[in-house]
């Protein structure tokens, strides 16, 4: 299946959320994001994009990180979903549900003035 090259400000926009949510469903690591990014529709995500969200949820708390050596290569930096990120995950998916609400009505003509 073929992945559109979506705009780099809609990406931008679902990012994080996304990553949240992947890292969420258990302790992972760069490669295996970036790979569930693309296999769900988002495109090709580059490290440069990537890893410094990955730094800011940390920073911000959101995310914990651990590396861990490799078995047959270089050591890993794994990422684990912390209790304020999954609050954060939380509030960020009623927040997304009720903007692509919204922007899609009024995007598609479906929306009515008042």
């Amino acid at each position: 299946m073929d992945t559109p090259s979506w705009p780099a400000e809609w990406l931008r926009s679902a990012l994080s959320g996304a990553v949240l949510s992947i890292v969420s469903e258990g302790e992972t690591y760069g490669y295996v994001i970036a790979q569930r990014l693309a296999d769900g529709g988002m495109g090709v995500v580059k490290g440069g994009t990537l890893y410094p969200l990955l730094a800011r949820l940390e920073q911000d708390g959101d995310v914990t990180a651990t590396w861990r050596e490799g078995t047959s290569g270089p050591g890993r930096k794994y990422y684990a979903l912390t209790e304020a990120g999954t609050v954060r995950l939380e509030a960020h998916r009623r927040d997304w549900a009720a903007f692509t609400e919204a922007s899609t009505a009024i995007i598609m003509g479906t929306r009515g003035t008042s």
